[in-house]
């Protein structure tokens, strides 16, 4: 059976009529193609011009290892200063990654470079994009969003290989307890179905973003991301109306997450093991009771 990857709707533009109705009323993922063409980012944002801009700093880079069992969540594996990076992302490929950049503390102006599509919905926080770059063949684990928003992500200067899935198949997925990401020990791209049964019958939506292009991920949607080339993008994120979203995202930031740092402090591998296979036990009970239905 495998995975059923269903390609994404894509439109030029969208009224914001259409938007509510086909995409952030049934939170269904979309690529829109024309606004970041609107943006002065558009044409500006080229690996030099994002270089010159944000200067000689240096950021925190991550790679695609499994993470270590006594490290809190996103903890980077290395540094580097940041023309370094970007010269390297361009030369070769590399799995290193910078996530959850914030450019604004080192290039205030990029701000006039974008536009929130406040003309689709409100609720942006306008004043903290988050930035990625990653170099050719670099992986974002399969995951979601713990603050549970929803996301434009516009990507430039290459190519962005997309695998999303409803939250609804999140212990099909082998979702770790107490965190917001799956089990590193399977490649979503090419799974091994004999040892993790539980991902075989799963339906997804498979994307390819390319200079300009934004995709809509609405709150909950799990995703996994291949840097196609060395390329960057930019996430706007903008609250869900929806007041239980709102609180399971007060959750995942506040109860959630100082748990789960404190029992990897405390208990390290001891921990970590056990949240491995109370992932595997929920998604080999999921797919016996055949869920989600």
């Amino acid at each position: 059976m495998g995975i059923t990857l269903k390609p994404i709707d894509i439109v030029d533009d969208i009224t914001k009529e259409e938007f509510f109705e086909k995409y952030l009323k049934p939170r269904k993922p979309v690529v829109i193609k024309n606004m970041a063409r609107k943006w002065p980012a558009y044409q500006k944002w080229t690996m030099e011009y994002i270089k010159e801009v944000v200067g000689d700093v240096t950021v925190p880079l991550y790679d695609s290892a499994k993470a270590d069992p006594a490290a809190p969540i996103n903890t980077p594996t290395t540094e580097m200063k940041f023309a370094d990076y970007i010269d390297m992302i361009q030369r070769e490929p590399t799995d290193l990654r910078i996530f959850f950049f914030d450019p604004i503390k080192h290039a205030p102006k990029i701000l006039n470079d974008y536009i929130s599509p406040k003309e689709l919905m409100g609720g942006f926080l306008d004043k903290y994009p988050s930035m990625f770059f990653g170099g050719k063949g670099s992986v974002t684990f399969l995951h979601f969003d713990i603050d549970m928003a929803h996301i434009f992500h516009t990507h430039f200067n290459g190519r962005k290989h997309i695998l999303l899935f409803d939250y609804k198949w999140k212990e099909r997925l082998y979702q770790l307890p107490y965190a917001t990401y799956a089990l590193e020990d399977f490649d979503i791209e090419n799974p091994d179905f004999e040892k993790f049964p539980a991902l075989d019958g799963i339906e997804g939506i498979e994307c390819f973003l390319e200079h300009g292009d934004t995709l809509f991920m609405p709150t909950g949607w799990w995703h996994w991301m291949k840097y196609l080339d060395g390329s960057f993008s930019i996430s706007l994120r903008a609250w869900d109306k929806s007041w239980a979203v709102k609180a399971h995202s007060l959750w995942n930031l506040t109860v959630q997450r100082g748990f789960d740092n404190f029992m990897k402090k405390n208990f390290k591998a001891n921990y970590m093991n056990w949240k491995e296979k109370k992932a595997i036990e929920r998604a080999n009970y999921a797919l016996k009771r055949g869920l989600p239905r």
